[in-house]
């Protein structure tokens, strides 16, 4: 570009230093390291040498002021007196811990800790006993024997959505360490549909099992995760494809999906849909993960009104589930002794939650698991995702590089239709614990990989315009699946359909004749309903909760510390402690 003799030429940057003189008003704290020159010459200042760093003098005054000794920072009280109560030993009260500590993303997730906050004391309706859904009358319809269903809306409670999960939580004068709370369940105790994890638009029955909607697709998962073992529930279609049509009949009254769902898979959409769901299809009887349709029922098995579809699911144990997405799974071995918990490190479960408020119920609000990018490219290819930036285009295995796309050996689905065992659409299904599964913790270093124990594989049913569908989660069964006793029964041994292992057996010789000795099936064998899995939930939480309790009352140096005011020897949980919370966070949340 031809420039002009004339014009002022750009001077080069000084190399030397800049002596500037600053107001003695405007005094400098500190000195500015880089001017604003670019670093790379162009045709526009082609006399521009590489920046250098300028030092800036400041005036006298200033820098008498930052020649004297600098002033000792005195620590805060707070501070004082966590140092003394830490020196003091295990007598003395510490101090709560600040919860940015037990965020060290470099802490190995064996050694965190669930996190703590200050919380101010229960309401006395806090202590009250938790409670359900109200209902309220939406609609009634006919089942396919022409029995009404009455169907209801449920309100004054909360979805599971934006990222959060919830579980009602009750006040406990006896968990005076742990933020006053503990988990607990609202009737209708057992397993049914969950009333919070499930999409809006959802009607239930007041047993929580029987779901429809006069939307689109809605999903509703179980108050049940499975996570090691098999299991087994049923579910009947009540409205849907029509059995017997006659010529002024619609074709259906709706549409449904049945199978097995994860947390992160997606509430507004049909099970199957993503990655993190499997489910069977009445149109054709159709297979469908990944949203791929795929024939599986024999030409013509469509699932009709009245049909009852049962679905079993089976997982590898915990142990060797771990194993699989810490990598260090090795099939020659570890198949092999898959039933033996030696060498089994126990379960780490943490839960970060915190009580919050909604209408006349307490929940516990925490942060729910997320998809991961592995698997939403695997749904949708894309050269630019996370299997090709790793150069890796190998199919989901239990050695595969990446913790999402990693597979559980011996896991697989059985779909039975009105006892009729139809076939195993899937086997190697996805792991889940943790790294498979990451908790959306914006900001939380390392702590998206935990294991807050509310993951597994989730019973789940969609319905979609008018389709309805009533869960059975046993154990008594309509159609029950071959080796299932039913209530009461004490036979661990099952019938063998195919590949489904047998009940070991020992010859042994006594008397005149031999007998045979069968052996009990293991836990990861022994074919068992959802519903029986409730009541391990159950215990499992209430073990979690004292965990918890008894971390936090070490964490005092073994000493209640009372940081609400509450009045131990009146027994008092009214009013409010100085400088503390008048009330917990309240939840605003659209019915």
């Amino acid at each position: 570009m031809a420039t002009d003799d004339r014009s002022p030429q750009r001077e080069g940057t000084p190399s030397g230093v800049a002596t500037m003189v600053f107001p003695s008003s405007l005094p400098q704290k500190r000195v500015l390291e880089d001017d604003h020159s670019p670093a790379v010459s162009s045709p526009l200042n082609p006399e521009v040498k590489p920046a250098q760093k300028v030092q800036v003098q400041a005036p006298e005054e200033t820098q008498a002021a930052m020649s004297r000794e600098k002033r000792t920072k005195k620590d805060s009280l707070k501070k004082r007196e966590a140092k003394g109560a830490a020196a003091a030993g295990p007598d003395s009260s510490r101090a709560t811990p600040d919860p940015k500590q037990l965020r060290d993303r470099d802490a190995p997730p064996g050694e965190l800790a669930p996190l703590r906050y200050k919380l101010a004391r229960p309401k006395p309706s806090d202590f009250e006993q938790a409670r359900g859904p109200v209902f309220m009358s939406h609609h009634e319809v006919p089942d396919p024997e022409g029995k009404p269903i009455e169907f209801f809306e449920t309100s004054e409670h909360v979805h599971n959505k934006k990222n959060f999960h919830y579980t009602h939580c009750i006040a406990d004068p006896a968990f005076p360490s742990m933020f006053y709370y503990r988990q607990t369940e609202p009737e209708p105790y057992g397993a049914h549909m969950s009333f919070e994890d499930t999409a809006s638009h959802i009607y239930f029955d007041k047993a929580g099992c029987h779901v429809t909607t006069d939307k689109g697709f809605r999903m509703a998962r179980a108050n049940v995760a499975v996570r090691e073992g098999r299991w087994y529930w049923e579910c009947k279609i009540t409205r849907g494809i029509l059995s017997k049509r006659a010529e002024s009949d619609p074709e259906s009254h709706g549409h449904v999906r049945i199978g097995w769902a994860r947390r992160e898979a997606s509430l507004d959409a049909p099970v199957g849909f993503d990655a993190y769901s499997y489910g069977i299809r009445d149109v054709a009887g159709q297979k469908v993960h990944m949203s791929r349709p795929k024939d599986f029922f024999p030409p013509g098995e469509d699932l009709k009104e009245g049909d009852v579809i049962g679905m079993e699911i089976q997982l590898p144990s915990e142990a060797l589930h771990r194993k699989v997405v810490q990598g260090q799974y090795n099939p020659a071995v570890d198949l092999l002794d898959e039933d033996s918990d030696h060498g089994a490190e126990a379960l780490n479960i943490i839960r970060d939650r915190i009580p919050i408020r909604f209408k006349a119920h307490i929940y516990f609000e925490k942060m729910d698991y997320h998809t991961t990018k592995e698997l939403d490219d695997l749904m949708n290819p894309s050269p630019m995702g996370s299997s090709g930036a790793h150069g890796s285009q190998e199919a989901p295995n239990p050695h595969h590089p990446l913790p999402p796309l990693r597979t559980l050996p011996n896991s697989h689905i059985k779909v039975y239709k009105n006892g009729v065992l139809m076939g195993t659409p899937w086997t190697d299904l996805f792991a889940f614990l943790p790294p498979a599964s990451k908790l959306l913790q914006q900001g939380a270093g390392g702590r998206e990989a935990l294991d807050d124990g509310t993951l597994g594989y989730y019973p789940a049913v969609s319905v979609f315009r008018g389709g309805a569908v009533e869960a059975n989660f046993g154990p008594d069964f309509w159609c029950p699946p071959p080796g299932h006793g039913g209530a009461g029964s004490k036979s661990d041994v099952e019938m063998k359909d195919g590949d489904a292992p047998e009940a070991e057996a020992e010859p042994q010789r006594g008397g005149d004749e031999d007998t045979v000795h069968v052996r009990p099936l293991s836990p990861t064998k022994k074919l068992r309903s959802v519903n029986e899995r409730y009541d391990e939930q159950i215990v499992e939480d209430i073990v979690y909760d004292i965990v918890d309790e008894v971390g936090f009352w070490m964490q005092d140096g073994g000493k209640v510390i009372d940081r609400s005011g509450r009045d131990e020897k009146a027994g008092e949980v009214a009013g409010l402690a100085p400088g503390g919370r008048e009330e917990i966070k309240e939840l605003v949340q659209d019915d």
